[in-house]
């Protein structure tokens, strides 16, 4: 698996600069490009303990700037470097599972997000829509509807173990 030296490590060979702050049970990874200094992304989540389940990463937010869409490095891309620091850190903290919402904020986008998680590692386990009572909760942890997904913490390290360990 990769560590988090390995994952910062690569990140700062694509001029990227993250940063890990926590307090708590929460965290905040911020993206800031090495040239520029301009921050291009963050993602803020905590780790909470959920009763008979152990651990679990509940990745609240990651959002991109837009200056991030005409840059050589995908959007995508960026993202994946903030959610491997997540994941590392949720990993690091002894959680066993990841969950997020793929919020649907329209339809095309939506589509492309959870085909994004998807290809990335996590699997669809509830679609939020806000017509049935049970969504109520999922509405007010997540704010909004949208997909929501979980994935295994060291599946998605072992996925992702190519594409951030060193080439030496």
């Amino acid at each position: 698996m990769p560590t988090m030296s390995e994952i910062l490590a690569s990140s700062r060979v694509q001029n990227l600069d993250l940063r890990l702050q926590t307090l708590g049970p929460f965290f905040r990874i911020t993206a800031r490009s090495l040239e520029t200094q301009n921050e291009l992304g963050r993602a803020e989540g905590l780790v909470r303990v959920w009763l008979g389940g152990g651990r679990v990463l509940h990745l609240d937010s990651i959002r991109l700037r837009r200056e991030t869409l005409g840059m050589e490095r995908s959007i995508f891309g960026i993202g994946l470097f903030i959610g491997a620091v997540a994941v590392r850190y949720g990993y690091d903290c002894g959680c066993g599972t990841a969950e997020l919402l793929a919020i649907n904020d329209s339809d095309l986008y939506h589509k492309k997000l959870v085909r994004f998680y998807k290809r990335i590692g996590f699997r669809a386990v509830h679609e939020v829509t806000g017509s049935a009572l049970r969504d109520w909760g999922h509405m007010l942890v997540w704010g909004g509807i949208g997909t929501r997904m979980e994935a295994n913490v060291d599946e998605l390290l072992v996925k992702w173990c190519r594409r951030f360990k060193s080439q030496n």
